[in-house]
């Protein structure tokens, strides 16, 4: 971005997180049409839809898209299928990741997520190559004012979760992938709606970053993210404060 004004720097990001938004309110369509299809269109009934939909109210999807999705999963026609699938290689620095997509075109998303994967000094390997590095885990956040921390992990505690660590920003509850429906619908009883429930690959280990590596692994990411098919990226990284300013300046 060298070279230009403040104004076209604004421009330019404000570009960036229009096309970031719609590009986050299709996955989440899909995700939305893709739970409602395989289970009941009723979120009182489907755990799955109803985490989906926690997602897209946070995102600020507005109720008629919501709507329109999950018609559009109960008259689903042949050709509408997505299928679930996940990939898992190695990053720059031999950091670990994983891709969790939705794609009615097996082919073509995985020689995207490989194309990406070899065009920023990554490989992709085997399914479970690197899911080993990582736990399943249930996570529920909720902003800091909803609760203390002490009435936070109480409550978490009683309702099966593993841990909730709270900080200024706010708390994030932690458990079992089997636990991870009544978790969250005893805190919702409790608190309200969290901002996010979802599963999440949490890393046992991290891979510390310079600079040079940060940055190509932050543009492997990137172009994953912005893959339509891709839902999730995880990986096993950490990159310094100092790195981190070095590569926003």
């Amino acid at each position: 971005m060298a070279g230009h004004s403040q104004f076209k720097n604004i421009m330019h990001r404000k570009g960036a997180q229009d096309a970031k938004r719609g590009r986050q309110f299709a996955k989440l369509i899909r995700e939305i049409t893709v739970s409602a299809r395989i289970g009941l269109p009723d979120p009182a009934v489907n755990p799955r839809l109803r985490s989906a939909l926690i997602e897209a109210r946070v995102a600020n999807m507005p109720k008629d898209t919501i709507d329109r999705a999950i018609k559009k999963a109960v008259g689903a026609g042949q050709g509408d299928d997505y299928f679930e699938v996940r990939y898992e290689g190695y990053g720059p620095a031999g950091v670990a990741v994983i891709v969790e997509a939705l794609t009615d075109n097996r082919n073509r998303t995985a020689s995207d997520v490989r194309s990406a994967f070899a065009k920023h000094g990554g490989a992709l390997g085997e399914t479970n190559s690197v899911a080993f590095l990582f736990n399943r885990q249930g996570v529920i956040r909720y902003p800091a004012a909803v609760a203390s921390a002490d009435d936070m992990l109480e409550a978490a505690i009683e309702a099966g979760a593993d841990n909730a660590e709270s900080d200024a920003e706010g708390h994030e509850i932690t458990c079992a992938t089997d636990d991870f429906f009544a978790v969250r619908d005893a805190l919702e009883t409790r608190f309200g709606a969290p901002e996010s429930a979802k599963l999440d690959w949490r890393p046992t280990t991290l891979v510390t970053l310079d600079e040079e590596k940060a940055a190509s692994l932050l543009k492997l990411l990137d172009v994953l993210e912005d893959n339509d098919d891709v839902q999730n990226v995880y990986a096993n990284f950490d990159i310094p404060d100092a790195v981190m300013q070095k590569l926003s300046a």
